[in-house]
């Protein structure tokens, strides 16, 4: 028998209290009444949606504020209140949680679109036994009830006040959270090796890339066989586009991929695949982006870039880069990949201010780039994807050992979290 089923069998042995939400606490809202101005210049610190989105106890490094008048009524976040976020784009995003597990001497607000709930007797609950509570599956199961909505979803506090909660003695509330405080500190460790190490492999690997791929310093005899061109000499440029969301014969059962930066940051900058397709009447003139090209980010998140191995398209912040026939024997675009990680650091510092932000696209047609002999660049390629592999298999090894871990820690947190329920009676503070 484990140190905690000794413990529910000694403290509970008819089973743990449980109650609702509205039968133990009240709900408040966040900020009232503020316009952007009241940003600007703040002289009160204001706890952000991301803040609760992200973090099941609230990161108390605060650097948003918020101008508070003298006197100005507001709800004041305090010690072991539950914050909340209002809605989502999906109901199992809603509501997520983040608990004040420290006592802080200076006052907080809530932002508009979260609310926060706080216990009529806080000397019931650990806070950092509710941090984990209502992250489990059964308090998450439970908030997602309360989400309704067609594009975005809402809370109904209403609902949210049927909740049921289980509230065993404190002496059992601290055992699991001892249990479950290390589960995540080993994996915040892990994490944290992990990513120092991913770090050191980017760093020598965008050395050895800036180094290979800086032919204006390079000496005889291969610099006198780097050919530069500007860049409308090499490619094509094509803008991409999005079809008509109105008309369904331009998405439904569609085939053709059509990228957005959506598909770069879930699959990678080679793609062959996308997550939304277009049919055929959506191309205009029949005309893709043939496969072995380049779509690089021109406006929004400038200065990113995928190769597409496959003809498609791809949306409005896209250009499309594809070479020349008359070059097609003189560069190899797995190169020109690489060499488009300097190009994006171009694009980031070349941008036309006035209006919505995007490239320079008159500089950008006029850029110079090395075309050095095609066994060089193939030698430099050779060189990079031994590089990429090397980052890649701690990348993609990282999140499954962090994935493992919080597997692990959700397992333990679920079972830990789930009582035998006591049919009736009152709470009581317990020790």
């Amino acid at each position: 028998m484990s140190r905690i089923e000794e413990m529910i069998r000694e403290l509970c042995p008819e089973g743990v209290e449980y109650k609702t939400l509205g039968e133990i606490g009240q709900f408040y809202g966040g900020l009232t009444g503020k316009g952007k101005d009241d940003f600007k210049e703040g002289n009160a610190k204001f706890i952000t949606y991301m803040n609760v989105y992200s973090n099941p106890a609230l990161d108390l490094d605060i650097s948003n504020f918020v101008r508070i008048a003298v006197n100005e009524k507001q709800n004041k976040v305090q010690y072991c209140d539950i914050l909340f976020t209002g809605s989502s784009e999906t109901p199992d995003e809603c509501g997520m949680s983040s608990v004040v597990t420290e006592d802080t001497q200076e006052d907080l607000y809530l932002n508009s679109f979260c609310f926060g709930f706080r216990l009529d007797n806080p000397q019931l609950f650990n806070p950092h036994f509710l941090k984990h509570l209502f992250r489990s599956f059964d308090l998450r199961s439970q908030i997602a009830l309360t989400a309704s909505g067609v594009t975005r979803f809402n809370v109904s506090k209403k609902r949210f006040a049927k909740i049921s909660i289980p509230a065993p003695p404190l002496a059992i509330q601290n055992e699991i959270v001892n249990i479950l405080d290390k589960f995540t500190e080993l994996e915040a460790e892990l994490e944290a090796e992990l990513e120092a190490e991913l770090e050191a492999r980017r760093k020598q690997y965008e050395y050895y890339r800036n180094k290979l791929l800086s032919f204006n310093k390079i000496t005889p005899p291969l610099k006198n066989e780097v050919k530069w061109l500007a860049m409308s000499e090499v490619f094509e440029m094509k803008n991409g586009y999005t079809p008509s969301k109105a008309k369904p014969e331009y998405w439904t059962n569609g085939t053709i991929p059509w990228f957005r930066m959506e598909d770069i940051r879930m699959n990678g900058r080679i793609l062959s695949d996308s997550i939304q397709h277009i049919t055929p009447e959506a191309v205009k003139g029949g005309r893709l982006f043939p496969a072995n090209s380049i779509i690089v980010a021109t406006t929004a998140t400038i200065g990113e870039h995928a190769l597409i191995i496959a003809d498609s398209l791809a949306n409005q912040q896209f250009t499309n880069l594809s070479i020349r026939k008359s070059l097609i024997d003189e560069l190899d675009m797995k190169f020109f990949f690489y060499y488009m990680f300097i190009v994006d650091e171009w694009c980031k510092n070349n941008t036309n201010t006035s209006g919505f932000e995007s490239v320079d696209m008159a500089k950008f047609k006029k850029l110079m780039i090395p075309i050095p002999p095609m066994a060089e660049q193939r030698r430099i390629v050779a060189i990079l994807d031994k590089f990429e592999v090397l980052v890649n298999d701690i990348s993609e090894g990282l999140p499954a050992e962090v994935a493992a871990r919080r597997r692990q820690y959700e397992y333990y947190r679920d079972q830990l979290l789930t009582f035998k329920h006591k049919e009736d009676g009152k709470i009581q503070p317990c020790s």
